[in-house]
């Protein structure tokens, strides 16, 4: 079998998605087969407050779902939802519509269906006691629930979708699995929370993963990558302001519960084409911030002998300017493999780079192209 393109399975996903978006509750339960009883359970002894939440999660539930999850399961998950949401000092700034499509639902793409609710708002509740916004609690538990849970990013982690408690168990998880954990921790303490990802940069450096929460609006971050300076920071900021809305592969989305029409691309598996998604691209590409003219973004990443990246001081000095001297530290392997350490630098012009690490220092001359983005790698010999 050939593998699907984005363009093919945006096509089967149209027509899927199309479909299933006129679904309702009671119509859903005709797909159920043989689980049917069990639904049709769930949502007659639905309490009434619960009950809308109930059926919006039936009428928009993938077909999988709805032939094999039990209504224990279900009911679970939505009680403990909306108690989460009442327990929250932000309940009454929360849509209903945003309330179910992104904190109700017990998913976020295809990962497996865990009984997480419990067990991460055990977890997540004492670390955002103090907050009063969603947006504060968001930044709080990227600060503190992936210590923790005792879960890192890694390379070597089993699978990129992991579940929250597949990533909790392995304690490894890649960027797709540490933003599914902290989506579903914000969920289970009342911060409407989704994942958002695009295929492939428009530099074709990689594709990425991360976190977007609403706060009277949507704001991203980068799951496990706090920054002290609040929302809507990260270092794959300048590669989102590349992305491209109308080439799938290169545009940004935001995963949804509720049929949309649009299909979110997996890219560990492009056959699945029945997790629903938000084109969001423009959100992301307005808010550019282009390199100026006359200027490179160099990138420096540094690697030991054995092609490990690690964290080495790194200076960049100007040839022809030795007043210009700018100095950080290259990412080793617990950040993103696209996080990559920047300057910007003169373009056209001879850079002498200069790297520290472990006692070892290795310089090199650079010259810098003309175009906006450059990437240099530094291997060390010992």
């Amino acid at each position: 079998m050939k593998p699907l393109t984005l363009l093919a399975i945006a096509g089967l996903a149209c027509a899927s998605l199309a479909a299933a978006a006129e679904r309702t509750a009671e119509s859903a339960l005709a797909e159920a087969g043989d689980n049917r009883a069990e639904l049709t359970k769930l949502l007659a002894t639905a309490p009434e407050a619960q009950r809308a939440g109930v059926r919006f999660l039936l009428a928009n539930m993938p077909p999988d779902d709805l032939r094999s999850l039990s209504a224990d399961y279900l009911r679970e998950n939505v009680t403990l939802a909306y108690e989460a949401l009442a327990a929250a000092p932000w309940a009454g700034q929360i849509p209903t519509e945003i309330f179910h499509n992104d904190v109700l639902p017990y998913a976020s793409l295809n990962e497996r269906r865990d009984n997480w609710r419990a067990r991460l708002r055990e977890v997540a509740a004492p670390l955002v006691r103090e907050c009063q916004t969603p947006g504060e609690a968001a930044q709080a538990l990227n600060r503190g629930l992936f210590r923790a849970v005792k879960v890192r990013y890694s390379t070597k982690r089993e699978k990129p979708d992991q579940s929250p408690l597949e990533s909790m168990a392995s304690g490894l998880a890649s960027c797709s699995g540490l933003s599914i954990l902290l989506v579903d921790a914000c969920r289970a303490v009342g911060i409407p929370a989704r994942v958002v990802g695009t295929p492939l940069w428009a530099n074709r450096s990689g594709n990425h993963t991360w976190v977007e929460v609403w706060d009277g609006g949507w704001h991203f971050l980068g799951a496990a990558e706090p920054d002290a300076d609040g929302l809507d920071r990260g270092w794959f900021k300048g590669n989102a302001a590349q992305a491209v809305r109308d080439v799938p592969q290169h545009a940004i989305y935001a995963s949804s519960f509720r049929q949309t029409g649009l299909a979110f691309p997996l890219v560990w598996d492009r056959r699945i084409a029945w997790v629903p998604a938000v084109n969001v691209t423009d959100r992301y590409t307005a808010a550019a911030e282009p390199v100026p003219d006359g200027k490179v973004r160099l990138l420096v990443r540094v690697l030991d002998r054995g092609g490990r990246r690690v964290a080495a001081k790194v200076t960049v000095t100007d040839a022809a300017d030795a007043a210009l001297k700018l100095a950080g530290t290259s990412r080793d392997e617990s950040a993103d493999v696209n996080n990559i350490l920047p300057f910007l630098v003169p373009a056209g012009r001879a850079c002498q780079l200069r790297v520290e690490h472990a006692g070892q220092t290795l310089e090199r001359e650079v010259v810098s192209h003309a175009h906006d983005e450059q990437t240099v790698t530094v291997a060390l010999d010992r």
